[in-house]
């Protein structure tokens, strides 16, 4: 799980990065899990790219789901304000 979702969040800065925004720009994030056990494992990834220590983290919605498509064992949507878009 920690692979998964730290794939997620170096896959995501590259996106972010061509937007001309960073994770600070991040407002909202939704995160869907197959198994809310793994909340712990994710939280921990979560935190380290979304609320480093002197971030203010975006707000969270995260809540446990019976089935994700292709059977992925989390989704994560990530809403952010790019700084030129004056949000």
């Amino acid at each position: 799980m920690r692979t998964t979702v730290a794939l997620f969040a170096t896959t995501t800065i590259s996106l972010c990065s061509a937007a001309g925004a960073t994770f600070n720009n991040v407002v909202k994030a939704t995160v869907l899990l197959s198994d809310i056990k793994d909340f712990a494992a994710v939280n921990e990834i979560y935190a380290k790219y979304l609320a480093p220590a002197g971030v203010v983290p975006p707000a969270r919605t995260t809540v446990e789901v019976s089935r994700l498509p292709k059977d992925a064992l989390v989704e994560i949507d990530l809403i952010a304000c790019a700084p030129a878009s004056n949000c």
